[in-house]
């Protein structure tokens, strides 16, 4: 496996749980991911939520996407450092992929839109065949 194996995984799932830290307490929330590529995990949300505040203090995030088949299934779990990416193109595009966004009032130059990425760190996946087995970690 490797990470070309994760972004089709995620792409093909995009679901996920996504957990964050509030001071010492995990918070874990299902998000709709946005798209993955070779530059990372994007996501979007609004700044009224209250995620994108626990990722500024602490930008440890770890994402969950689940294929359910058979009796289990299979997990992709993806940790790393959320980004916070401030770029027209890509908010333009977000705007474009998700219509729904501009019925609630955001667009590019709307501070309350939010993109964030996890760019960088550490990925594996689970299924109930290597379980018991030590985990193969991809880095990206």
């Amino acid at each position: 496996m490797d990470i070309q194996d994760c972004i089709r995984f995620s792409n093909e799932n995009p679901v996920c749980y996504l957990a964050t830290v509030e001071g010492d307490q995990p918070r874990v929330r299902a998000l709709g991911m946005w798209f993955a590529d070779e530059t990372g995990f994007y996501f979007q949300t609004a700044s009224v939520k209250e995620f994108p505040n626990q990722l500024e203090k602490n930008a440890k995030a770890e994402a969950c996407f689940y294929k359910h088949e058979g009796m289990i299934g299979t997990m992709l779990r993806v940790a790393g450092e959320a980004e916070f990416v401030n770029d027209p193109v890509l908010k333009g595009k977000v705007l474009n992929d998700r219509a729904f966004l501009k019925e609630i009032g955001l667009t590019v130059d709307n501070p309350a839109l939010i993109i964030f990425r996890i760019a960088h760190g550490q990925a594996s996946f689970w299924t109930m065949a290597n379980n018991l087995k030590p985990k193969e970690i991809i880095k990206f």
